[in-house]
């Protein structure tokens, strides 16, 4: 499959036409940001790491009945994935009270919170991607009805269950996570973009180390070495931690 235009860059991947109308090729970038790009940075080789995490990632997904936009990883850095259109709704879903949810509503860092607390944020940089409810995705024109954000709502939920009890087994804890969706040619709802340490928190079970994107927010370091270990994990497995 050839690569062709340019068909958008985003803060972490660019996206190419092919000589196939339905098929794009995403490619991985190693560039960081972080707080809506007021803070960036580069990580040599982290393009590659989300790759391959996510692929492995997305294939589990699939195997449980979850629809996504990849076809195949075609390189370190390259996948061929299905065209479709973005909706423009960030899914959130939190299992444990961290980031943005302690600012905005005071719960205690590190509350196991009752159960999967699922959040809707308006894809928007300029705006800097605003937390919205149903109404306002509704008001917005985002989805086409209300029975769209109930079969988000569900696959958010749906897509934690099965990544929480996996990571659980490697002796992870799967903080939270945002997933975004987009609709193919035939209307169907898939899951898109990626799932990695750069849009998911990972933190150990037995010490709570970060090992995800925070450690560039927060000026940790050893990101990479982090990553390596979300990967090495995945790779591992059941039972043999």
């Amino acid at each position: 499959m050839e690569k062709l235009e340019l068909l958008y860059e985003g803060k972490a991947k660019r996206l190419f036409t092919t000589n196939d109308e339905n098929l794009l090729i995403a490619e991985f970038k190693d560039d960081l940001t972080a707080f809506n790009a007021q803070k960036k940075g580069q990580e040599a080789g982290k393009g590659a790491l989300n790759n391959q995490i996510s692929t492995h990632i997305f294939k589990l997904l699939e195997s449980k009945g979850v629809a996504t936009h990849l076809v195949k990883t075609i390189d370190e850095t390259h996948q061929l994935i299905k065209s479709c259109k973005i909706i423009p709704i960030e899914v959130v879903v939190r299992n444990i009270a961290t980031g943005s949810l302690t600012k905005r509503l005071g719960i205690k860092e590190g509350k196991v919170l009752p159960f999967p607390l699922v959040e809707f944020y308006y894809k928007d940089d300029a705006l800097g991607d605003p937390l919205i409810n149903d109404e306002h995705c509704l008001i917005l024109n985002l989805v086409k009805s209300e029975s769209d954000l109930e079969v988000l709502r569900h696959l958010g939920r749906e897509i934690n269950t099965i990544l929480k009890a996996f990571f659980t087994k490697r002796s992870l804890h799967l903080v939270d996570f945002k997933v975004e969706f987009g609709i193919d040619k035939n209307g169907t709802i898939l899951l898109a973009d990626e799932i990695s340490p750069d849009s998911c928190r990972f933190w150990d079970a037995k010490t709570n180390e970060k090992l995800d994107k925070d450690r560039f927010r927060q000026g940790l370091g050893n990101l990479k070495v982090a990553y390596e270990e979300v990967l090495s994990r995945i790779l591992t497995p059941q039972g043999s931690l």
